[in-house]
């Protein structure tokens, strides 16, 4: 006879969207995973980052959001996968029309990892990313001055390295776009 296993609680977006507003989560697969308040180089990076992008974009069809901004990856299916990623562009404005968020994989993430959440975003994120299409995934590291940029081909990404010194660092899927790593990482 086989034992009796606990099953965790599976929630879906529905669940989460009476979630009390002054906590914040992430839900991957029905499973819920607290966030933790981001430091302050985790914010500095963000925000560097997101002002070049943001620059890059502006006058262009695609647009970038920053978290909190909940991504709804799998909103026609079990609707049970809601992510905040640190930075997001959207190319396909319909994507956008319920007014809360993206519906759907973005065209490009970037996640800031922190030592509490690094192996979340690079194992568990990268897997869900994956799967769900995100055309281009980048984690950014700020304690080592690197980044990896995964790009989805054939289904699977192919990445690349760069670090600190890496002044150019192109983002495939925005034709034309650079990010700047040694004005993302300066000072730190």
């Amino acid at each position: 006879m086989e034992a009796a296993r606990k099953i965790d609680p599976r929630y879906t977006y529905a669940d989460y969207c009476g979630w009390d507003d002054s906590e914040r989560w992430e839900l991957i697969d029905g499973v819920a995973y607290a966030l933790a308040s981001p430091s302050r180089w985790h914010q500095t990076v963000s925000k560097r980052f997101f002002r070049q992008l943001d620059s890059f974009l502006d006058g262009k069809h695609c647009e970038a959001f920053y978290a909190p901004f909940s991504v709804r990856l799998n909103a026609d299916a079990d609707d049970n996968t809601v992510v905040e990623p640190d930075i997001l562009v959207v190319c396909d404005e319909s994507k956008l029309n319920d007014g809360k968020g993206v519906i759907g994989a973005p065209d490009f993430i970037v996640e800031v990892l922190s030592p509490s959440t690094a192996a979340h975003d690079l194992v568990i994120k990268f897997r869900l990313y994956q799967r769900s299409g995100v055309r281009e995934y980048w984690t950014v590291d700020p304690e080592r001055k690197t980044t990896a940029a995964h790009v989805l081909q054939n289904g699977k990404y192919n990445t690349r390295f760069f670090n600190e010194l890496d002044s150019d660092a192109p983002v495939e899927v925005l034709e034309g776009c650079v990010i700047n790593l040694s004005k993302v990482f300066e000072g730190l």
